[in-house]
């Protein structure tokens, strides 16, 4: 039997301090309808903005993770998020009455109590999860994380402090919401004595105190004990549990992390993100609608280069995740440091030519003229006869995917106009319009 969506049955509210901000805050829990997943209102705003819950609405990760969108903020999500994905709650509309959440003990307890207190009940709707089919991998330095297949959600973490009180913990759990309740929520957020001053400077932890954090000395932890004996790396399974659900949905899978932290947790979550749009997810339509009749399979590399003349170093598209002929093409470039042109192009600092944005945007438009290769080969070369209206958006650096929509605008026998949008996680980096000259040639002649 497929599970169903949750939401809670009823208004629920808690009140507190914000660990960073120290700002007095009340958090409101609403019942949300199917499929609208996580979203919070700044009520003590005009117009009471929203705020979804959303890995690219992720604006700062010091010491907590922050969304904003057009300047709205909502601080220190994590530990609420963690308690949503914990009891498996899909839909849920959150009034903030201030610009952080309220840290309660540290804990999720808090929420998780207050949630319980409103009651979780059953939705008319299949649940959505992310289906980890393929493992994903991020490292940066001594810091890694990866997701492997599986059947249900577990997280192993292991982390490694050079004190005394903390030193190297491990721990494993299958998360369901009888173990988050018994093993991972009670664990509290923790800091050592020797930062709180420099977090203090920079304008953090203005709400903390040894009954909201687990702070922890030059020899030995200042607060009269601790929950579990391996209370630390426990929180830190809590802290990538919620930023995680900030993909916006369930991930099936198991997911393994080594001396992680928030800003790692984000940059993993965009990784699988990428994954996703990279195959291991059912393709989509421009709209982010499910592909229909309408739009061709998509084309793998061995495809394209039987689609376009270029070969390495200048074949610059990876692969087309969809195709609809005559209208519209979506492909992707993985910006990867061992690109040959970062050898001389600011090496010290590489940037992505703007020159190349460009080819990999023409690139992929190019499939518009040339095809899906199911017509053997391409009757037709393309020359640039004009680019109007080029915008560079944002740098292009090692470790970006490059994803562009090219939409045909008009097409004659021997000339074709396209504008494409490329864009780096969601934001768009380049636009422009092209104009190709088209040239018939045989097939002996690519």
């Amino acid at each position: 039997m497929q599970e169903k969506q949750k939401t809670i049955a009823k208004e629920a509210c808690f009140s507190g301090i914000g660990l960073h901000t120290g700002n007095l805050t009340t958090i409101t829990f609403k019942p949300a309808p199917p499929n609208s997943g996580i979203t919070f209102y700044r009520v003590d705003l005009p117009n009471k903005p929203a705020v979804k819950a959303d890995i690219d609405h992720v604006v700062d990760v010091s010491r907590g993770t922050t969304i904003g969108v057009n300047g709205v903020k909502v601080h220190t999500v994590e530990h609420v998020l963690a308690a949503i994905a914990g009891l498996g709650i899909d839909n849920l509309n959150i009034e903030v009455d201030a610009n952080e959440t309220p840290v309660g003990d540290g804990s999720a307890v808090p929420f998780m109590m207050t949630l319980k207190r409103a009651g979780i009940v059953e939705q008319d709707a299949p649940r959505q999860c992310i289906e980890i089919t393929h493992p994903v991998y991020y490292k940066n330095d001594d810091v890694t994380l990866s997701v492997l297949p599986s059947d249900d959600l577990r997280i192993t973490m292991t982390i490694a402090y050079n004190h005394v009180a903390v030193g190297t913990q491990y721990a494993s759990f299958r998360i369901t919401p009888e173990t988050f309740e018994r093993e991972i929520a009670p664990a509290r957020t923790f800091c050592f004595l020797r930062d709180v001053k420099m977090l203090q400077d920079q304008g953090l932890i203005r709400g903390g105190s040894l009954e909201n954090a687990v702070v922890i000395g030059d020899e030995a932890i200042l607060n009269d004990g601790l929950r579990f004996p391996d209370e630390f790396v426990r929180h830190k399974i809590l802290d990538l549990l919620g930023d995680m659900y900030l993909l916006g949905k369930p991930v099936r899978g198991h997911v393994i992390g080594v001396k992680s932290g928030h800003a790692m947790h984000v940059m993993f979550s965009k990784q699988i993100k990428r994954s996703l749009l990279n195959g291991n997810a059912p393709k989509t339509d421009r709209s982010g609608k499910p592909a229909s009749g309408g739009t061709e399979p998509a084309l793998d590399v061995n495809t394209i280069m039987k689609v376009l003349p270029h070969r390495y170093p200048f074949l610059l598209v990876d692969r087309i995740l969809s195709y609809t002929p005559g209208d519209t093409v979506i492909g992707i470039k993985n910006v990867t440091v061992n690109e040959p042109f970062f050898q001389g192009h600011w090496p010290s600092m590489p940037v992505m030519p703007g020159v190349l944005i460009i080819e990999v945007m023409a690139q992929v438009s190019s499939v518009l003229i040339f095809g899906d290769g199911s017509d053997r080969q391409p009757r037709k070369l393309a020359f640039f006869l004009g680019i109007d209206n080029a915008r560079f958006r944002r740098t292009v650096v090692p470790g970006d995917q490059i994803v562009v929509e090219a939409k045909l605008i008009h097409l004659r026998r021997n000339a074709c106009r396209v504008r494409a949008v490329a864009k780096i996680d969601g934001h768009v980096a380049a636009e422009a319009e092209m104009l190709f000259g088209l040239t018939d040639v045989s097939a002996d002649q690519i």
